[in-house]
């Protein structure tokens, strides 16, 4: 297992080793010691896992939590995403940066996202099958969104035949958006 930064604090990029033969083959893509000498989820447990499928050019998010917020271990199980972390730490010097990479199910990479980001992705081909662990589980009334094409941010989306929830496409600006503070 390998750890690449990102241009965002915190986020990793992990790179997971495949042991493969003549029947198949086995990617290990948790062990809660490797993941956290890698900055894994230190100090966190998960404590929920989600599976979701997204047919092509589907964007998902840009979601977070406001009071709770999750720190998400992001595999790609089937097809390939376009993966966006966003930081919405208000006061935090990275504010309102983003940060993308494709994942997919043939590179065997993680993104590993702590609390305090937003978080989306666009299917990249015609269906993408997502497996995430969860530091915080998930409760509607905490959950916010930002509007996933807001020009402040500057998301470079692959597809440009994206298909967005009515709640997404009506989420707020980041200049308008409810955020948790940064506390350093």
């Amino acid at each position: 297992m390998k750890a690449i930064a990102t241009s965002l604090p915190g986020v990793i990029l992990i790179e997971l080793v495949e042991h493969e033969d003549a029947r198949g083959h086995l990617v290990e893509v948790f062990h809660r010691e490797r993941h956290a000498a890698l900055g894994v989820a230190v100090g966190l447990d998960f404590v929920q896992d989600n599976v979701a499928r997204s047919y092509g050019g589907v964007v998902r998010g840009l979601h977070y939590q406001l009071t709770v917020p999750q720190g998400k271990l992001v595999s790609v199980i089937r097809g390939a995403i376009f993966d966006v972390v966003v930081d919405v730490r208000r006061g935090a010097p990275t504010f309102g940066a983003w940060y993308g990479t494709v994942l997919s199910a043939d590179d065997r990479r993680q993104l590993w996202i702590p609390p305090g980001f937003a978080h989306g992705y666009q299917a990249m081909g015609e269906v993408a099958d997502i497996v995430y662990k969860l530091t915080a589980p998930y409760t509607p009334a905490d959950e916010r969104a930002l509007r996933w094409n807001d020009p402040a941010i500057g998301i470079d989306w692959p597809r440009e035949d994206a298909r967005v929830s009515a709640r997404d496409a009506a989420a707020p600006l980041l200049a308008d958006a409810e955020l948790p503070r940064y506390a350093p």
